[in-house]
């Protein structure tokens, strides 16, 4: 009766109450930081081009240069973070990230040459590829059995923090964009001290070898590369709410709505998707169907261009996306054998890092020949990547269990 008085007169939210409730602190605590960590990340970065190009007066190679550092030392270092996360532990990781994200926004803040620049973007990619793995990690661990679970409720609090961060960061810039780089560096500092405070420590894994010997162990994983490397299309699909759709969005406000609709479509249906087809399907099916609906999500702009498809791909989009993500989260960690799993988690970042920046090279090369030429492209990807899961789940590749 008193989480029913609790809920009342919030009635959609009664679920993810009630869920995240049952879940024990470090749980509650990873999923409050995570939508923290994104509210002070897309506060900033959305932004950061423009900060980069007007007030600075960078010429467009190097605000690429100082963007794509910044993705580099996230997505080429995840595999790094990951095994240190296995050696010394999750919570060590977890804070170093957020202390090195709040000296690198910080940074941002302050400096205007290149030089300096380049350090305070590549700063922030470590810091995502130092906590990235080590949070999923810990997550997976505390969450025990209850993983899909997790990780549903898990995306709910990420979806929040993409969703409120570029409001709040549109507030601040009107201002001025040092003010925001400088609030979303005292964001991240008071993660760390939160960190540092309230999150237990988790042990580290006890078995000693080479840093070289984990990533061969990961690497003769054979069940999880291929899984990692079909999930490559599925993930590129996701991407395209980012990359397709605003290249084909006729103003700002429709980029805006677009994220928007993507949100609050996996905020509102998130674990009742998620529960929904737990209940019904196992994990391969469950992420077949997903990358199934992700590709379905390029059939309305194709058919029927317009601002209207659009609004409908998004939020197909962030319905798949919505099947595939806990499913997925936890297939990592049964593929890994329940052995190091924040190395496998990585890993198969860096994988699939890799994945999504070829099949974005793929996606603007055949939207510059055409619209529809560049919807079919994605579709291809899709049904290849369908193709692909259907296989991994007739071989029983998913029943793989720690």
């Amino acid at each position: 009766m008193d989480e029913v008085r609790d809920c009342h007169g919030s009635a959609g939210w009664c679920p993810v109450i009630r869920q995240f409730r049952s879940f024990d602190r470090p749980s509650k605590l990873l999923m409050v930081n995570q939508f923290t960590i994104n509210v002070g990340f897309y506060m900033l970065m959305p932004y950061l081009a423009g900060y980069l190009a007007g007030p600075l007066g960078l010429a467009g190679w190097a605000i690429g240069l100082v963007l794509g550092v910044r993705n580099f030392s996230q997505q080429g270092m995840f595999l790094l973070g990951g095994t240190l996360a296995d050696r010394f532990g999750y919570k060590p990781l977890i804070v170093a990230g957020c202390l090195l994200r709040t000296a690198g926004f910080a940074l941002l803040g302050v400096v205007n040459s290149l030089p300096a620049l380049i350090i305070a973007s590549a700063a922030t990619g470590f810091a995502g590829a130092l906590f990235n793995p080590a949070v999923r990690a810990y997550l997976a661990a505390d969450a025990g059995e209850r993983r899909v679970e997790a990780f549903a409720l898990f995306n709910v609090f990420y979806q929040g923090g993409i969703l409120l961060g570029p409001l709040v960061g549109l507030a601040l810039t009107t201002v001025d964009f040092r003010l925001t780089c400088l609030v979303a560096a005292a964001v991240f500092a008071m993660l760390t001290v939160l960190q540092l405070r309230a999150l237990p420590s988790h042990a580290a894994e006890t078995e000693r070898r080479t840093m070289l010997g984990d990533w061969r162990t990961v690497v003769s994983n054979r069940p999880f590369l291929w899984f990692a490397l079909v999930m490559v299309g599925s993930n590129v699909l996701s991407f395209q709410v980012y990359l397709a759709l605003p290249l084909q969005a006729s103003s700002q406000s429709l980029v805006m709505a677009l994220f928007v609709v993507s949100a609050v479509v996996a905020i509102a249906g998130q674990l009742r998707i998620t529960a929904w087809f737990r209940n019904r399907w196992g994990p391969g099916r469950s992420i077949a169907i997903g990358a199934a609906v992700l590709t379905s999500a390029f059939l309305p702009p194709l058919l029927v261009p317009g601002d209207a498809a659009l609004l409908v791909s998004s939020a197909l989009l962030a319905l798949g996306t919505a099947v595939v993500f806990p499913f997925e989260m936890d297939t990592i960690v049964r593929l890994s054998g329940n052995r190091l799993v924040a190395t496998h988690y990585g890993f198969y970042n860096t994988i699939v890092g890799v994945g999504i920046m070829l099949g974005n090279l793929f996606a603007g090369t055949v939207f510059d020949l055409s619209p529809t030429t560049g919807w079919i492209g994605l579709l291809v990807i899709g049904g290849v990547c369908v193709l692909g899961l259907v296989a991994l789940e007739r071989s029983r590749t998913f029943v793989t269990v720690s």
